[in-house]
């Protein structure tokens, strides 16, 4: 999660320095910046998918294990 907020902090801060520019390039560093938000989002969302998944396989496990040490 914060590494959600310093990518969304580092591409405001790479759009308010390109707005001192062009309006091209402030443009393309809008589009650019969106770009690296939304890799960001769709790692971040991978990374909590695959926690939820490790925390369901633990879940699993557990009764298992405690099945096992009752024998």
């Amino acid at each position: 999660m914060t590494k959600l907020i310093r990518m969304i902090l580092i591409a405001g801060t790479i759009a308010s320095l390109s707005a001192c520019g062009d309006k091209k390039d402030s443009t393309d560093a809008a589009k650019d910046a969106q770009k690296i938000i939304q890799e960001g989002m769709n790692k971040e969302k991978a990374m909590v998918e695959g926690m939820v998944k490790a925390g369901e396989n633990l879940d699993k496990k557990a009764p298992e294990q405690k099945e096992e040490t009752k024998k």
